[in-house]
């Protein structure tokens, strides 16, 4: 008998960060869903169909529709599930300098730390400065469009950037033991403080991948 999906289903997989993203929105909002883990390596008909274009995860499936692309999963579960606590500030400006920096930091500071694992020797030496000047960019970002007050929290609750930055950087104790050492408090203070705090709240915890699994798994991509 075929299985029949739930009415919200994010297809993920354990490590994804990405798909970590979903998780942590999806309870911050109190919202039931079925977890469909997914094999990247030999992927399923489903997955396929839901997601065409990229075939990668996250995809939240709502009521038989596909959504694609955390930070777009985001902003839907916040437009559609409107009940506090809210991802996103009403403030339309607030908003867009938000989305600016969650996609400075995916397609900016993620690729820098793939850069570190793909290279060895001088060459990630180099990648290791340009990502600690990739990170002071974001930074004082932060200190300019927000004053002290750098949006990771509304209300005290997780926001949308918060989750974005936290998904990954969070998961930095695994990478410096799998890997190298890459988040340095002496030249990014204000970062890694922010990854301290963020790092503390019990979502994060919960949701967060294994350690020892996730330095298994790096050590594995290097080989």
């Amino acid at each position: 008998m075929e299985h029949k999906l739930s009415e919200v289903v994010l297809f993920g997989t354990w490590a994804s960060s990405f798909s970590g993203r979903v998780k942590i929105a999806l309870k911050l909002k109190g919202i039931q869903y079925e977890y469909v883990e997914e094999d990247l390596v030999n992927k399923s008909q489903m997955l396929l169909s839901y997601n065409p274009v990229h075939k990668q995860v996250p995809v939240l499936v709502h009521r038989g529709k596909p959504i694609a692309e955390s930070r777009v999963i985001l902003e839907y579960i916040d437009e559609n599930w409107s009940k506090t606590p809210n991802l996103l500030p009403k403030d339309p400006y607030e908003r867009a300098k938000i989305r600016f920096w969650a996609k400075y930091y995916d397609e900016k500071i993620i690729p820098g730390i793939y850069s570190i694992i793909r290279s060895t020797g001088k060459y990630r030496e180099k990648a290791i400065e340009d990502l600690s000047e990739l990170v002071k960019v974001f930074e004082e970002g932060m200190k300019r469009d927000f004053q002290e007050d750098p949006p990771f929290f509304i209300d005290g609750s997780l926001s949308f950037l918060g989750i974005v930055v936290s998904s990954y950087a969070c998961t930095y104790k695994a990478f410096h033991e799998a890997v190298t050492t890459v988040l340095i408090p002496e030249k990014n203070p204000a970062f890694f403080s922010w990854v301290h705090d963020l790092k503390g709240h019990p979502l994060i915890k919960e949701t967060l991948p294994p350690h020892d699994k996730l330095v298994a798994r790096l050590k594995h991509l290097q080989a």
